[in-house]
């Protein structure tokens, strides 16, 4: 069975949402804040005078988010259909928004300011990049798949679906915003592929994404200067490696057992970002690798049951969408981890429901409630 094809055997449970995905979802919330709430509180007093100041803000946005989650599951799966192609619309506008009056924050011009409130264009375009390759496979599948026409399969299940890809990729590139292409790429291809299309020409398009990133990576300065980090840490230790260091530092001091939830050392200034890209490093040393790896448990509990009601979702364009976000969730996940490993070079990603941040955090919830919507109107093994 392909995820573009009708589940056979199966019976809808509308207006019953999954119960083990919402625990799930609460299970990993909570551990995160608790988390946040350890790593932070150094840090905030260090550059806030108030060690609270992380957990407030924090506390506040999930409030918020499980507001939008609870509003958003109860939203038919049409409804987001039917505006899917609004949303990308306006991605593209805020992504091109941001060039122009995005403030600058830590080096990088990715944000609008709408009062209070600050966008990050870059999150927005993840979902929407996601919904619109549903749309255009549910709209477009016989056209897509047919392998007995290989034109089609090339122009309209490759090369229009990585144009879809391109264009918000591009803008994003503009702001220098490595990882944040990557994560799209990444996105987008994979879901390409599971879509059904033939993997010969997914891999073309992928080879000539590593190649264009290569060359983005190899001849700008700011991602040249971290990868040449990246290979030799010790070598920068006071300069680009002292992250790195202090985080495998704060990893291998954790052992097996840690050194005991809120007792950690290098969260005091020493491992900056704690509470947000670096939070990992600091969960790894207080509760061990048995914390770290409950934490990718709780991960692949919400992905296992994300992709479980997505591969048993009512039509085409929901299936690929819960698939999606869950690839997105898959995606950021790993990279972050292997950020803080030194597995691949440092840039900024978050860890999801981990980090520390307001509008990331949010579309987070949002896509959870999505996800719970779709549900709704999944359909279980008899």
């Amino acid at each position: 069975m392909t995820l573009i094809s009708k589940p056979k055997g199966l019976f809808s449970q509308k207006d019953r949402i999954d119960v083990i995905f919402l625990l799930a979802v609460l299970l990993i919330t909570t551990y995160g804040t608790l988390m946040v709430f350890s790593a932070g509180g150094a840090y905030a007093e260090a550059r806030y005078n108030d060690s609270l100041y992380f957990i407030k803000k924090q506390t506040v946005w999930l409030i918020i988010g499980f507001a939008v989650m609870i509003i958003a599951s109860r939203i038919e799966p049409n409804l987001y259909k039917k505006y899917t192609p609004h949303l990308y619309c306006l991605t593209l506008f805020l992504l091109i928004l941001v060039l122009a009056v995005g403030f600058v924050g830590n080096g990088a011009q990715r944000w609008i300011s709408i009062g209070p409130i600050t966008i990050q264009p870059s999150e927005i375009a993840k979902l929407s990049i996601i919904m619109m390759l549903s749309l255009y496979f549910d709209k477009n599948q016989t056209r897509a798949l047919d392998r007995r026409h290989r034109k089609n399969v090339f122009i309209h299940g490759t090369v229009i679906p990585c144009l879809i890809m391109l264009v918000p990729v591009i803008l994003v590139m503009l702001q220098k915003h490595l990882s944040c292409i990557i994560i799209l790429g990444t996105i987008s291809l994979l879901l390409i592929l599971v879509a059904g299309v033939d993997m010969r020409y997914i891999t073309a398009f992928c080879g000539v994404g590593v190649i264009g990133i290569s060359c983005l990576a190899l001849f700008t300065d700011y991602t040249k200067d971290r990868i040449t980090v990246w290979q030799d840490p010790e070598k920068y230790k006071l300069t680009g490696g002292w992250q790195t260091l202090q985080g495998l530092m704060a990893i291998g001091s954790g052992g097996l057992f840690g050194v005991g939830y809120g007792n950690s050392i290098l969260k005091h200034c020493y491992v900056s970002e704690p509470a947000n890209d670096m939070i990992f490093a600091i969960l790894c040393e207080e509760l061990g690798l048995l914390g770290g790896a409950l934490a990718i448990i709780l991960f692949a509990l919400l992905i296992y049951r994300g992709c479980y009601i997505g591969l048993r979702a009512p039509d085409c364009y929901t299936r690929l969408l819960c698939i999606g976000i869950c690839i997105k969730m898959a995606v950021q996940v790993l990279l972050n981890i292997a950020v803080v490993t030194n597995t691949i070079p440092n840039t900024g990603i978050s860890l999801p429901f981990f980090s520390y941040g307001g509008s990331s955090l949010i579309m987070l919830f949002f896509e959870m409630g999505i996800v719970l919507s779709i549900s709704r109107y999944s359909k279980i093994q008899k």
